[in-house]
């Protein structure tokens, strides 16, 4: 079973990672990590933050001379800004401290404020911070590590910001995503996308926007029917949705394929020289909560960003009165960069639900595993598996 734990706050010393089921012998150096680390610090739209940090991996345990020995994985990224919050964070007994008593609307200071009886919501809103995200995308980037070594590619790619929306294609051309500025291949989309952000910032407002991921050379079976909680589509979905900011989840056409008759969305079945083929993809490569061995893609909107330079209506908790919610250092718009925090949940669930289905506890094992699963099918049904 893989899985993963993560701690630290937005302006603690730092984050912390723990990741437990990983087999031996994946190669994994903290430059890989470091390269998604950094995209996930790009985007245009991005905040004063991305100015200080500059995050930096540290494998502490689970990993020697470049590959995994088995046991847990744990990794640390230092947060630079520390030192500037050192006091507000951490404070001498007896000195008094600036308690943050106005929630901002969208953010979870009043939930978690009401849910935990917070004294000051720099409890809550530390955590719920999308800084955490910074050390879901390092675990992510081990996942996608151990998937890349198995030819399984994942990459995350922004469709939409705001109503700008882009042109795709697929597979997506990850050189045309990493050259935008937005994470776009569409070149057109990504200067009208730039400057849909630049006229938000102008106003003091916030975008959101839609992210794609797509991950080819799925094997066929990951995932089940057989229980609610083994769906692959309920894992994505799940994963997703547990990204700050992420309000919806499609699996291929989604929502579209409600609108049209069965005829125009189920994926025809064909046989070739080359085995089973579909000449499209509506269902995104899972039927039934089983990847059908199409290419994965699933769709995830994101709202703009609750912190507004122009502060929405609130209430402080307090004095009970009507104010504005505060202004704190933020993105305008943060949509590309969760473009790599989604890449990196998906990677994370179809590398857990690859294990789950080939298991191993050595690469060697996993790989072994998979290849006599291949043998099986070929062996099983010869006239119509390649």
């Amino acid at each position: 079973m893989l899985r993963y734990l993560t701690a630290g706050e937005s302006h603690g010393r730092g984050l912390l990672g723990i990741i437990e089921g990983l087999p031996a012998g994946l190669h994994i150096t903290a430059d890989w990590v470091n390269g998604d680390l950094e995209r996930r610090q790009g985007g245009y739209g991005r905040g004063g933050r991305m100015a200080i940090e500059q995050d930096q991996v540290e494998f502490v345990s689970g990993v020697r001379h470049g590959r995994t020995i088995g046991s847990p994985v744990g990794m640390l990224i230092w947060n630079r800004d520390w030192p500037n919050w050192e006091e507000e964070m951490s404070p001498a007994p007896g000195v008094p401290i600036a308690r943050v008593t106005t929630p901002r609307p969208g953010h979870a200071d009043l939930a978690g404020t009401l849910k935990y009886l917070a004294p000051d919501m720099r409890d809550v809103l530390e955590r719920a911070s999308a800084r955490a995200t910074a050390m879901r995308v390092a675990v992510g980037s081990v996942a996608r590590r151990f998937l890349d070594e198995l030819g399984i590619t994942v990459l995350g790619h922004v469709r939409a910001i705001g109503a700008v929306a882009a042109k795709t294609s697929f597979p997506p051309d990850r050189t045309a995503v990493m050259n935008s500025p937005v994470y776009c291949q569409d070149e057109a989309a990504s200067k009208r996308m730039v400057a849909a952000i630049e006229t938000a910032a102008a106003q003091g407002d916030t975008l959101g926007g839609v992210i794609e991921v797509c991950c080819w050379d799925v094997p066929v079976g990951l995932g089940s029917h057989v229980q609610w909680d083994r769906r692959l589509d309920g894992l994505l979905g799940q994963a997703l949705l547990s990204v700050p900011g992420i309000k919806a989840v499609e699996v291929g056409d989604g929502w579209d394929a409600a609108t049209k008759p069965g005829s125009q969305v189920h994926d025809h079945i064909h046989v070739s020289d080359r085995g089973l083929t579909r000449p499209t993809n509506h269902a995104g490569g899972i039927e039934g909560g089983i990847s059908n061995g199409m290419p994965l893609v699933v769709r995830a909107a994101m709202k703009p960003i609750p912190t507004l330079r122009e502060g929405l209506p609130s209430v402080d908790l307090d004095s009970g009165r009507p104010t504005s919610a505060p202004w704190h250092r933020s993105d305008v718009c943060a949509v590309p960069a969760a473009s790599v925090v989604c890449e990196a949940v998906v990677a994370f669930v179809v590398a857990g639900q690859f294990l789950a289905r080939f298991g191993g506890d050595s690469m060697a094992a996993v790989q072994a595993s998979f290849k006599a699963q291949q043998a099986l099918l070929a062996e099983r049904f010869p006239r119509v598996y390649d």
